[in-house]
């Protein structure tokens, strides 16, 4: 009787076994947001081929699912993969083959990175980034002058963090034949006592940037692989890349074809009649790893470079009112094609004359449209009651908390007490909007997406700083934040359907923390580490 029970047992063991379904991994014995619609928990899942088949409780997930790779979370946070809505990944990798002048507290120490730069890598042309006037003692604009005296005959180009002005030396302007009698519209070229001070703002600048020493290709593939390693380790698994040119788009997809590159990109190509003419009449292009169907407009400057269009003059600067960097009748007509190409606008406003001019343009041009999604990305500054214009489903705002907390040292010296109310304000956009897409411009700011989620929910910057936080009624919640990084991201990249949250039928695109981002301390949000990150259910 024993025998014939053991049997029995046996039996019924094989029929639960041979009954499961055969999957490539499970994951159990976590604690995953899953940012489904009803931001829900669980505590496993299945992967199979890439995607999550299912999501659930850790007993029904092993009792229904047999794996070779079994992984036990350990209690650990699991969150989906992270989606920067709004940055520079080639940038960040061409960043880092140059000088890096992020956090330099004064011109001085500009000049000395640039010459430690100098010795150890002998460039026939010097190329920098990062160097912000705000942070130093003195916060006026720096002169050229030292510059040429160390590199008379060696070009050097040293664009401010935002990427709007720029320090050229005389060496740089003579290549690019700019004189103190050069015009050019959208944006200005410094003069001092009638001389050239070697500062560029806004469009001038493209004059220095069109004699750059191109990458080779072998450069520009290092930059993708090296900025992906750093995007993979801070727990990004998509970056939407804001603003890039044809070479680069197709070097990223032979890469990703080669399985090179992992990294989902959602390419927003550059304004340019090359890139309009080749794209627009092809249409969307999309792979599971590139997404094309976008472009990245400029309507004004930045708010640091002065260079932010705004309605009333400047609090620091007397009848300075900033720049659009593109015409009116241009911008519309411009709008009216990429409509016609069924493509998504993404315009850079950072100004309240800008923004409200590139909110009424979209309203006009997409009148009698549905879902399509054009983005204002920044929106730093709103006055007017101007918040109104973005209760419209064919909008959506693309913004950086990071901004506030770098920018709030300064920007009520430009602003004033009035308009600075309605600057920054991440909550006022989402209850009008229904939804934000979040990113960092990283590298204007740093990679890290967890300053990101610690710059929106306590309106601080690392150091504390300010203590009851910026504007502090604009913050947003830990669920909000979550999902502007992740869902949110994902519709205003027109991809909800595939990836944002984990739930079955995604990419299985997720990542595993050391820390629970939903419950740990405020002040311990900046240190969470991200443990792995997996892409399409492998760790990267």
């Amino acid at each position: 009787m024993k025998k014939l029970f053991s049997l029995l047992i046996l039996l019924l063991i094989f029929s639960c076994n041979k009954e499961a379904q055969q999957v490539d991994t499970i994951i159990t014995n976590a604690k995953i947001y899953t940012v489904n619609s009803n931001f829900e928990t669980a505590e496993a899942f299945a992967i199979k081929d890439g995607k999550f088949i299912e999501v659930g409780n850790a007993k029904a997930i092993q009792n229904k699912f047999v794996a070779d790779t079994i992984i036990d979370a350990k209690g650990q946070t699991i969150v989906p993969g992270l989606i920067d809505a709004h940055c520079h990944f080639y940038g960040l990798g061409l960043y880092e083959q140059r000088v890096n002048l992020v956090g330099t507290t004064s011109f001085v120490d500009v000049v000395k990175r640039v010459t430690d730069f100098q010795e150890k890598r002998k460039r026939s042309f010097i190329i920098g980034r990062g160097w912000d006037q705000n942070d130093w003692e003195e916060k006026e604009y720096p002169n050229k002058a030292l510059l040429d005296r160390l590199f008379p005959d060696t070009p050097v180009a040293l664009s401010r963090i935002d990427g709007h002005a720029m320090l050229c030396n005389q060496a740089a302007l003579d290549l690019a034949k700019i004189t103190k009698n050069t015009k050019v519209s959208g944006g200005e070229i410094l003069l001092e006592k009638g001389k050239l001070t070697g500062v560029l703002i806004d469009n001038p600048m493209a004059l220095v940037e069109a004699i750059f020493p191109k990458p080779t290709k072998q450069e520009q593939i290092s930059a993708l692989l090296e900025a992906q390693t750093i995007c993979t380790s801070l727990g990004l698994t998509t970056v939407s890349d804001a603003g890039l040119n044809k070479d680069i788009i197709e070097l990223i997809d032979s890469l990703q074809q080669a399985e090179k590159l992992n990294m989902r990109v959602y390419a927003m190509i550059s304004n340019t009649e090359e890139n309009l003419d080749y794209y627009l009449p092809k249409g969307k292009i999309k792979t599971e790893k590139l997404n094309v169907q976008s472009v990245k407009v400029y309507a004004d400057g930045a708010l640091g470079s002065r260079g932010a269009t705004l309605k009333e003059e400047y609090t620091d600067k007397h009848d300075h009112f900033g720049a659009m960097v593109i015409g009116s009748d241009d911008y519309k007509n411009l709008a009216t094609r990429i409509e016609k190409a069924d493509y998504q606008m993404n315009t850079h406003a950072i100004g309240d004359s800008a923004v409200r001019f590139v909110l009424n343009t979209y309203k006009k041009t997409l009148e009698g449209k549905i879902d399509r999604r054009w983005r204002v990305e920044h929106a730093q500054v709103i006055t007017d009651n101007d918040f109104e214009l973005f209760k419209n489903e064919n909008i959506i705002p693309s913004i950086q908390p990071t901004h506030a907390t770098s920018d709030m040292y300064w920007a009520e010296e430009r602003l004033g007490k009035e308009r600075i109310k309605g600057a920054y304000a991440y909550k006022t956009l989402l209850e009008k909007s229904g939804r934000v897409a979040l990113g960092t411009d990283f590298p204007v700011e740093q990679v890290s997406p967890f300053l990101t989620f610690y710059a929106a929910v306590a309106r601080q910057d690392v150091k504390g700083y300010p203590e009851n936080g910026f504007n502090k009624e604009n913050a947003l919640t830990r669920e909000e934040t979550l999902k502007g990084m992740t869902i949110w991201a994902a519709h205003a990249n027109f991809e909800e359907q595939e990836k944002g949250s984990i739930e079955a039928g995604k990419f299985a695109d997720f990542i595993i923390l050391d820390q629970d981002i939903m419950q740990v301390p405020e002040r311990e949000i900046p240190n969470i580490k991200v443990q792995q990150t997996f892409i399409d259910g492998v760790a990267q």
